[in-house]
């Protein structure tokens, strides 16, 4: 019983239609719960708060029995583990924190400003759900490939804030001592001016202010360009991979790999030389730990793995069947 339970409440089992059941009903109870929360802020719907307390005790009561599940079946989870390590190790993780923080502030003190706030983990909630499906799983590979360049660029958009604000601060702060008090004010306009914001509550007024805030708000529009472009270029890596992977599975008797050796014929050519001469189509090319799109131009070298697929699709006829094919696995 145990391990059905754990089955059905596992979040991703596209398998069992109970599974995704459960998946779909755990949505809906997280969204209509996020949705009362929201509609309680409002004071002209004060006559349904009665209707609103009601639907916040069953959704929160529903996450209640769905953690004790979570608990009690964590041994399955945690297969390597104790039934006592897998059952705190569930505790102390992500999904665990966020299924307890979803529940105490509606169990205690809900008066009080700080639980009151972490309420707002129920919309984390959703999270647990988006992790075990494909389209959440490119944004988390994406960032994770990523975070060198990423953390790069925002350590310059750092940089550049900390010298924004100290430099308008020390120009800025004798014409008007009320606004640039210190150098968090001009903190607080570099920030706004470096993401083209632009609140206007703080905005320099000096002729030497004025020149940096131009120089600035256009530093700003490229400085926040380049963690988005990072960041684009790697949604466009893994949707080129996955349409490659995808379109070799419609062929997947013919699918193979090579390593390109020191002797290897391969080696030093380029993948359309490769391509026309061979009469095969390559469809990834594993450089250590990168996977390069294979351009016409990308040259081949040592050590290279070669996934690659015999008999070009716009060639292929029904002659070709008894050319010779890679070796599959």
């Amino acid at each position: 019983m145990r391990k059905r339970i754990f089955n059905i409440i596992q979040i991703g089992n596209k398998d069992d239609w109970v599974s995704r059941g459960f998946d779909i009903l755990l949505t809906c109870v997280i969204m209509l719960n996020i949705v009362v929360t929201f509609m309680e802020t409002f004071d002209d719907l004060s006559e349904f708060f009665g209707v609103f307390k009601v639907i916040e005790i069953v959704t929160v009561a529903f996450f209640c029995i769905e953690y004790v599940l979570r608990i009690v079946t964590a041994d399955y989870l945690y297969p390597n583990e104790t039934p006592v390590k897998a059952r705190f190790h569930f505790l102390i993780s992500f999904d665990g924190i966020v299924d307890l923080l979803t529940i105490l502030p509606f169990l205690f003190l809900s008066g009080f400003i700080a639980f009151r706030i972490l309420r707002i983990f129920r919309i984390f909630h959703l999270f647990r759900i988006n992790t075990q499906y494909d389209s959440f799983n490119v944004i988390t590979l994406v960032l994770k490939e990523k975070w060198k360049q990423i953390g790069s660029s925002l350590v310059i958009i750092v940089v550049i804030m900390l010298a924004a604000s100290l430099g308008m601060y020390s120009v800025e702060h004798n014409a008007q001592p009320e606004n640039f008090t210190n150098a968090f004010s001009g903190m607080w306009w570099s920030v706004s001016a470096l993401l083209t914001v632009g609140y206007g509550d703080i905005y320099p007024i000096t002729v030497i202010g004025k020149i940096m805030g131009i120089l600035i708000a256009f530093l700003g529009v490229g400085v926040v360009a380049i963690p988005t472009g990072i960041i684009s270029a790697g949604f466009v890596e893994q949707f080129r991979i996955r349409s490659v992977s995808t379109s070799a599975l419609k062929d997947v008797a013919n699918i193979g790999e090579i390593v390109i050796t020191s002797d290897h014929e391969f080696l030093g050519k380029r993948v359309s030389d490769v391509s026309d001469k061979q009469d095969i189509e390559i469809l990834l090319v594993l450089r250590g730990e990168l996977s390069l799109f294979p351009t016409d131009n990308l040259v081949l070298q040592k050590n290279d793995i070669v996934v690659l697929k015999s008999g070009r699709v716009t060639r292929r006829t029904s002659g070709e069947n008894n050319a010779a094919k890679p070796k599959t696995r």
